[in-house]
Parts: structure tokens; C-alpha cells; sequence
């Protein structure tokens, strides 16, 4: 049972329906409300003052994340016959969503809940086993959680997931799901010549030659394997005709996920862990790692609703906790800069627990300095912008005076400089449908346009000149800036910024474009790991019985993360960690 954490938007109610008495004093109304993805629409049933049912009518959210919201959220309005009930953490939006239109439809059959009617049974508070016996214990349930469980699952060991959220996923779930494979089977189809040798190459130069070399072979050399097995295994459905090229990258060699979101994987990861009867526990919060006489990790204690838990792990404990993006004490300890002014990108659960647990058992870090932020993301959430990947495709980022100031391609460091050095620290994204008939994102992510658009922040026109007015773009000076990249396209060299992946002309309506700033989005640093994904000491020695994966771990990536690497780093070393830990 799980849901979802997305960070934007305000939430508009609308009162619709109409509500039916019946003889037996039943009544039954609809009512609505606008959610992440669209409206929700639900239909209530009350008799005498006291709600009896709730039916979910129609709602578009994240199937992954609004689970819980549309179950836990549900049963407890009707256990407590009131809707002030409290929300899912890492769901505001939806739960709030929900809440507004159970209170219309209560409105449109002008019932007033009487309260006390109903005895609470908070079914999330039950008691569990305080004493928790598995060979492999994982606490976090993003990618690298559960490339790990599984694969230890299969390799014969008892597993469980630990995950403090009330749903799984993580930052995983949000991402835009596109995964580095150097050699894949779309690049072979679409005649993409690329290698391991130069992947390496990318993603050592992308991090300013600051990750380390091992690491970086070993996600190179995976990548195409732990690809096949999302794809054969997970059952993950990936586009066949399409790659994303991302800044650093010297070729398209990103897999693109159906739909292009993290939802793709995660909902059939969590089907995999359902066919193997792997347990999630969830609201499960690991607070320190336990170890014996000898100094071996032996398992973890947490708590769950007030109730002291002990995880005993025989073989390992494996840390897939993610970074600490959201944790803002944390990441201005390091980077004073990225203080509350900036948004982020992550889930709300990515505070760096893992790592602060790890450091009281005398772990070594490396490469705390190294935070990135991402370009381009929503100017009121800190959100990624996933409708803006049309960035990959040729799409133009210009100022509010008209002009490209940096190569669309280049890394997202680079970038979210360049943006923050501009007038109100912004950019503005445009395109065409010559760009939009290839990429598809507007059709893809039709549900932020609507957010998007309904809060000024996204516009569609038939002409660039009405685009730059609503945005108060210097219109003359845009209009020669498309100019003369419509002329740089045509002659295949971009004069400006040499653009890698090649310039489209944006001749074509009608005409999309964006507002953007950049947001806190992934932390290079974290746990110092060997290749067998064993958390070392500050004296270098490996700490028995600890394992790490993900962006927990700060030895790949170096200064800077190149995109879609995240997709790569989380599969390949989550499933190394799951193999080692089930080995011991």
C-alpha cells in the first residue's frame, strides 16, 4: 500500500454533482477538487449525520504515491466521521485534494457530519512484532532498496524493507526515470555508435575527474546488464525508438521510461517484491544501526507509531536512505550557499538519516561539498520541470532580455550558474512543433501544462511574439535570437554555444514556453563505499556487515552528477549490495 510525495501546487475546489435521498435516509452526492494531476472527483454516502462510504469517482495522481491517500486517508474519514484527518506525508497536494471534495460533496447534500458518532480505529497504529529476525535488512525503499532486495531475495536470503515514509519510492519515484546504458538496444536500432570507454570517459570528465575510477568501470560495465534485467525481469517498459541525450553526454545513450517518470519502475518494482512476498514496512523509521561485540552490524533499531522496533539482520544491513537535498541544516553545513532560498527537487523523506547513522558508527564520508542543482525547475515548488526535457530535443533557454546565454547541453551545474546570473535569476524555455512532434512532452506531461498554465507560468500560442509579451521577454531581441538559430540549424553549426546535440529551427506553431530556476537536486557526497558496495571506516578498514548503494554513497559521481547516471548508479550498485549482503 503506497502513494506519493510531489512537491508544487495550490489546490482549487470545485462543488459539482447532485445528491440523492433515499427512502431510507441514505444520501448520496458528488463533489471535486483539483489535485496534482487533474481533478478528483468523489462521491460520498452518509446517513443521519454519519458517513458510511466514499467512492473515488475519477483522479489521475501517481498511482504509487496516492495509494494511501485514497485507502488511509479514506478509512480514517470514515473512522472518525470527520474529513480533519491528518494527510500522507510526502502527499500534501493530493491529500488536500481529497479532503476538498469530500467537504464539497458533504456541501452539495448540505449534511453535517456529527462528530464522536463513529469510535476511531487508527488501523496504522497496530502493534507489530518488536523483535524482527531476517538475513537482510534494507532501510529505504528508492531504487537502490529494492534493486537490492530483490536480488538478495533471489539469491536465497530473508529480506525485508524498512521505509520511515507512508509511501515507498522515494526520489526514485519522481525522477524523470531516464538511465545511461552505454550500448543499448535502442542505440543499436537507431545506429548510435557508443562504448563503455567513452561513457566512462563522459562521466569521469562530467564530475571533474573527482569520482573514483573503479566506481565509475563498474557502473559502466553494468549498466547494459542491470538495463536487461529491468527490462526482462522488472518488466519495466521502456520507449524502443527513443533516447534522451543529457548535458556532458557525447551521445543519446539514455532509456526512456514509459511515460517518461520514475512511476514506470517503481509500480513494477513493487509488483516484483509483491511476487516474492518480500515485506515493506512502512512509517517504519530506522533510528541507529546495531552492532555486536566484534564491531559487525547486526541489525537496526527504529521505530513505527510510538513503538520501539529491533531489526536483527544475519547477514547485512544494507543503506539505501538517498542523499540529504532536503535536509536544508544539513546540506549548508557543507554548501552555506543552498540555504532556504532554494527549492528543491527531492521527496520530503531526504534528509541524510543514513548517513548521520552510519557516522556514529565511525563511517568515512567523501565529497560533502559536491551539492547540484538542477536547471530547470518549477519557480514556486523547486520541482523539476518534466515537461521542459524538451531541452534535450533542441528546445532554446534564453533571459528576460531575449537571449541564449549557455549551451542548452552542457551540465546542469554549468547551467544553473548561468541561470542565476540572469535578470531574477530565471529562464525562459521555447520551443516549437517541430521540437514537440519529436520529444512529445506536452503530451507526455499534459497535466503540468494544465498546472503550469493555470498559474502563468507556461504558455502555448501561435506565435513566439505573443509568448515573449505574456512573459515580458524583450520581443525584438527574441525574435532575432530565433533567427539566428533558425539559420544555425539549417547550416548544422550552432555559431554561439556549438550545441552537441545539434540545433532544430522553431519555425513551426504552435509555440510552447516555460519559466525556470534551478533547485537543489542531488548530493554527489555521502558514505565512502569499496566496490563491493562495503561501507568503509575513517581508517579505511571496512565496517562488517554495512553495505550502501545509491545517493548514499559519495564515490561515482565526483563534482558534478551527470543526468540519467542516477537511474544507472541506483540499479547497478543496488543489486551489487544485494549480492554481497545475501553472500555473507
Amino acid at each position: 500500500m503506497i502513494k506519493k510525495t510531489i512537491i508544487a501546487s495550490a489546490i482549487v475546489a470545485l462543488v459539482m454533482g447532485c445528491s440523492l435521498k433515499e427512502s431510507d435516509q441514505l444520501t448520496k452526492s458528488e463533489g471535486s477538487a483539483f489535485g496534482k494531476h487533474g481533478e478528483i472527483q468523489v462521491q460520498t454516502e452518509t446517513k443521519n449525520g454519519k458517513l458510511v462510504d466514499i467512492s473515488i469517482l475519477k483522479q489521475n495522481e501517481n498511482k504509487v504515491l496516492a495509494a494511501s491517500v485514497f485507502t488511509e486517508m479514506k478509512d480514517a474519514m470514515i473512522a472518525n466521521n470527520s474529513t480533519e484527518v491528518d494527510g500522507i506525508s510526502g502527499a500534501t497536494i493530493t491529500s488536500g485534494a481529497f479532503r476538498k471534495a469530500v467537504e464539497s460533496s458533504l456541501t452539495t447534500a448540505g449534511v453535517t457530519l456529527v462528530a464522536g458518532m463513529v469510535k476511531s480505529s487508527d488501523k496504522s497504529a497496530e502493534l507489530v512484532a518488536s523483535e524482527q529476525n531476517f538475513d537482510v535488512v534494507i532501510i529505504g525503499s528508492g531504487g537502490a532498496g529494492f534493486s537490492a532486495a530483490i536480488t538478495a531475495k533471489n539469491a536465497g536470503a530473508s529480506v525485508v524493507i524498512i521505509e520511515k515514509m507512508p509511501t515507498v519510492g522515494g526520489n526514485s519515484l519522481i525522477t524523470g526515470g531516464q538511465m545511461n546504458v552505454p550500448g543499448n538496444w535502442v542505440q543499436k536500432k537507431m545506429g548510435i555508435e557508443d562504448s563503455i570507454d567513452l561513457f566512462v570517459k563522459d562521466t569521469l570528465k562530467g564530475g571533474d575527474y573527482l569520482g573514483d575510477p573503479e566506481m565509475v568501470q563498474i557502473l559502466a560495465e553494468q549498466a547494459l546488464p542491470a538495463a536487461e534485467w529491468l527490462r526482462d525481469y522488472i518488466k519495466v517498459d521502456f520507449y524502443k525508438d527513443q533516447l534522451f541525450q543529457f548535458g556532458g553526454h557525447s551521445v543519446k545513450r539514455a532509456l526512456i521510461p514509459r511515460n517518461h517518470t520514475g512511476a514506470e519502475w517503481i509500480s513494477k518494482f513493487m509488483a516484483k517484491t509483491d511476487e516474492l512476498q518480500i515485506p515493506i514496512h512502512t512509517r517504519t523509521t530506522a533510528t541507529a544501526l546495531i552492532k555486536d561485540q566484534n564491531g559487525r552490524v547486526i541489525g537496526v533499531e527504529a521505530e513505527k507509531n510510538g513503538q520501539q522496533l529491533t531489526y536483527y539482520a544475519k547477514r547485512g544491513v544494507i543503506m539505501a536512505t538517498g542523499g540529504f537535498g532536503a535536509n536544508v541544516a544539513m546540506r549548508t553545513k557543507y554548501v552555506p550557499e543552498l540555504d532556504s532560498r532554494y527549492g528543491t527537487t527531492n521527496a520530503r523523506g531526504i534528509m541524510g538519516d543514513g548517513i548521520v547513522m552510519a557516522e556514529k558508527l565511525n563511517a568515512q564520508t567523501h565529497n560533502m561539498k559536491s551539492i547540484q542543482t538542477y536547471p530547470i525547475c518549477h519557480i514556486d515548488s523547486g520541482a523539476i520541470s518534466l515537461i521542459a526535457d524538451s531541452r534535450f530535443f533542441g528546445a532554446l533557454l534564453v533571459n528576460k532580455e531575449g537571449h541564449r546565454f549557455v549551451e542548452e547541453l552542457e551540465r546542469r551545474d554549468v547551467i544553473s550558474r548561468a541561470i542565476l546570473a540572469q535578470t531574477d535569476q530565471q529562464t525562459y524555455v521555447l520551443w516549437g512543433s517541430e521540437i514537440e512532434e519529436i520529444a512529445g512532452v506536452v503530451g507526455v506531461h499534459k497535466d503540468e501544462f494544465a498546472e503550469l498554465n493555470r498559474k502563468g507560468m507556461m504558455f502555448k500560442a501561435d506565435s513566439i511574439e505573443e509568448l515573449a509579451q505574456k512573459f515580458g521577454v524583450d520581443e525584438k531581441a527574441l525574435m532575432a535570437q530565433v533567427g539566428r538559430v533558425n539559420q544555425f540549424a539549417k547550416a548544422g553549426d550552432d555559431k554561439e554555444f556549438h550545441h552537441r546535440g545539434g540545433l532544430k529551427t522553431i519555425m513551426k506553431p504552435p509555440f510552447y514556453m516555460l519559466v525556470a530556476k534551478p533547485s537543489v537536486h542531488h548530493t554527489m557526497g555521502g558514505l565512502m563505499t569499496d566496490t563491493h558496495t562495503r561501507v568503509l571506516d575513517t581508517q579505511g578498514k571496512v565496517i562488517a556487515g554495512l553495505f550502501a548503494a545509491g545517493e548514499v554513497t559519495g564515490m561515482t559521481h565526483g563534482s558534478n552528477r551527470l543526468g540519467g547516471n542516477a537511474i544507472t548508479d541506483i540499479t547497478v550498485f543496488g543489486r551489487i549490495a544485494g549480492k554481497e549482503a545475501a553472500a555473507q
